[in-house]
């Protein structure tokens, strides 16, 4: 790609509107542009980043065994009113009409569509275990929308659901799931905690969330220092209690004592039960010919707030610093003196050529302007690697490799083999 042809508004000056790190650079780099209160378009660059964390979360739900499918944004209220949430839901479900004056509303969530899909195709125990995903936009009219894609109204999530014969079976998928994303973090590079939470409007037997630690994190956890041990705060408080009053104590585990944290909620993994199935009448015949409850789970991870979570973990003062797994380009190729030197510009598109046919993902800032003005560029936006072609290709024919994290070198422009160990290291 060629950076004077890519749409990439990069912003001076932080926008007022933007509280938190993550929004800050999102708009500076020109990633994202507001088009209501928390409801953003994503312009290229932003967009690359979404579609590899989407990949990444597909890839580890196919290998779990999970089903993709893709279910409506726009579900009627009938389906809602069989479990009583059209009205427990409040003001977060955006309630429409179409032209007829039949009610529907934006999709938060999707455990009565996908309960009412297997409950009129799924007939026998021995189709089970099912786990069915899908990655869509979701629609919840929050209050206050803030701190941008961390918490827009709308939003890019991937939601499970699995349904299963028995408890046992349900475990067996629970765990599956939370090592799923266990995966997915990790191969997004995020540092995380897995704490016992509050089901909240989902509702269910239990659940856990998963926490990206990080300073702007509406979330307030309490960790052990010893162990893996995690929880939200709101549940280990007691009334009147001081969260602060935690740090220091004893942890419930027995193992350490508990640091306060904040977090950024990622992702969210439920033991619903029976309580969509029974209030849906969601059965298959069992082992004895006989109608039997399904037993459900729910698996949230949200997407487009992975993107945040990153970045609030993954910044310094020139920008963005984004792990490799899920940086807009591999590597940037700075070309000085593009326009008005033949020599420069057959060599930056040559490099260009060779990286590409790698299987790398190149940009070429072909632009016009100096060093300082395109470096700046690309340390905001954050690309791991710089190869900048220049005065000394001219002199020697040598180009200096700058990794993000402000390590350098200088190399003939030959020695693909350097360069690409330079970026493996960096």
């Amino acid at each position: 790609m060629l950076l004077s042809k890519l749409l990439l508004p990069t912003l001076k000056d932080v926008p007022q509107e933007a509280e938190v790190i993550s929004h800050k650079l999102m708009l500076r780099s020109g990633m994202i542009r507001k088009v209501a209160s928390g409801i953003y378009t994503w312009l290229p660059l932003g967009l690359k980043v979404l579609k590899k964390v989407e990949n990444i979360v597909r890839e580890e739900m196919n290998a779990s065994g999970a089903q993709e499918v893709f279910m409506p944004m726009v579900q009627p209220k009938d389906l809602w009113e069989e479990t009583s949430r059209w009205e427990k839901m409040g003001p977060e479900l955006l309630r429409i009409k179409d032209r007829h004056e039949r009610d529907f509303c934006l999709g938060p969530t999707h455990e009565e569509v996908i309960t009412d899909i297997i409950r009129n195709n799924v007939k026998s125990y021995k189709e089970l275990p099912l786990n069915i995903y899908q990655i869509q936009t979701k629609f919840r009219d929050e209050v206050r929308p803030r701190y941008g894609i961390m918490r827009g109204r709308e939003f890019l999530m991937k939601d499970s659901y699995s349904f299963n014969i028995d408890e046992d079976s349900l475990q067996e998928t629970y765990l599956n799931m939370r090592d799923t994303y266990k995966r997915v973090l990790e191969r997004i590079g995020l540092e995380y905690k897995i704490s016992a939470a509050d089901s909240g409007a989902i509702g269910g037997d239990s659940s856990e969330e998963f926490h990206v630690l990080a300073e702007n994190g509406e979330d307030t956890i309490a960790v052990s220092d010893s162990s893996e041990f995690a929880i939200n705060t709101e549940l280990l408080l007691k009334e009147g209690e001081d969260i602060n009053s935690l740090e220091g104590k004893p942890s419930p585990d027995g193992n350490g004592t508990i640091q306060v944290k904040k977090g950024i909620e990622v992702g969210h993994i439920f033991k619903l039960g029976k309580l969509y199935a029974e209030s849906m009448k969601a059965n298959v015949l069992n082992a004895e010919g006989k109608a039997s409850t399904l037993y459900m789970g729910c698996y949230g991870i949200g997407v487009s707030r992975l993107v945040a979570a990153a970045i609030e973990q993954n910044f310094d003062e020139s920008g963005i610093t984004w792990p490799h797994s899920i940086a807009p380009f591999d590597i940037n190729i700075i070309s000085i003196g593009f326009e008005k030197d033949q020599e420069i510009s057959a060599a930056s598109v040559k490099l260009y050529d060779e990286l590409t046919n790698m299987g790398y993902d190149v940009l070429l800032d072909d632009r016009k302007g100096g060093y300082g003005a395109k470096m700046k560029d690309s340390e905001l936006i954050g690309i791991p690697l710089n190869i900048v072609i220049g005065k000394k290709f001219l002199e020697n024919k040598e180009i200096e490799l700058k990794s993000r994290n402000g390590q350098s070198s200088s190399n003939p422009i030959t020695d693909i083999k350097t360069i690409l160990e330079f970026f493996k290291d960096k």
